[in-house]
C-alpha cells in the first residue's frame, strides 16, 4: 500500500538517490535542504510501500497555481502508476488550495514523460529554450486545468 506523507530532512539521502538515478542534473541536498525548510511556498511529500521511500513530489502553491518543480520515482518501480498516483495527489492540493492551474516543466526529449503528463490532462503550452544547463536542451510548458475550474467552464 502507498502512503504518502510531508518530507522530512531525514529523507534527503533516500531521496537524493532517486533524484540523481532519475535526472542527469539532479538537486543537491542543500536546494532540498531550502526547499523543505525555507520556502513557504513549497510543499514536499514522498511516497512510501513497506516503510521504504520510492518517489518524491515537489510543488509550490503561488496564487492560484500549483508549480510542479520535481517528480521522481526510483526506477526499480516505475511503470507502476505511482507517478499517476502523485499527479492525483496534486488535483486534491488544488482543490483545498483552490488552484486554477496547474504547471510544470518537462525536458523536450523526456517522451515517457511527456506521455504520462498528458493522459494525465496536460497540455503542451510552450517551450523555454535553453532551459537546462546541463546540455541546453528546452524545456516543454505543460499546464492542466483543475478539475473544479474544467467543470465551470462546461
Amino acid at each position: 500500500m502507498l502512503r504518502i506523507r510531508k518530507m522530512a530532512v531525514k529523507d534527503l539521502p533516500r531521496v537524493l538517490e532517486i533524484e540523481a538515478a532519475s535526472f542527469s542534473s539532479p538537486w543537491s541536498e542543500r536546494t532540498f535542504r531550502q526547499e523543505i525548510l525555507r520556502n513557504r511556498m513549497a510543499r514536499y511529500m514522498v511516497v512510501e510501500s513497506e516503510g521504504q521511500i520510492i518517489a518524491y513530489l515537489g510543488l509550490w502553491v503561488v496564487a492560484r497555481e500549483i508549480h510542479i518543480t520535481n517528480l521522481a520515482v526510483d526506477p526499480v518501480c516505475r511503470r507502476q502508476g505511482i507517478a499517476s498516483f502523485l499527479l492525483q495527489h496534486v488535483e486534491q492540493l488544488a482543490g483545498k488550495a483552490r488552484a486554477d492551474l496547474i504547471s510544470l516543466e518537462v525536458r523536450e526529449s523526456n517522451w515517457k514523460a511527456r506521455r504520462l503528463y498528458k493522459r494525465m490532462g496536460f497540455r503542451e503550452e510552450g517551450i523555454r529554450p535553453g532551459y537546462y544547463q546541463d546540455n541546453n536542451e528546452n524545456a516543454i510548458i505543460m499546464t492542466r486545468k483543475c478539475k473544479g475550474e474544467m467543470e465551470n467552464e462546461g
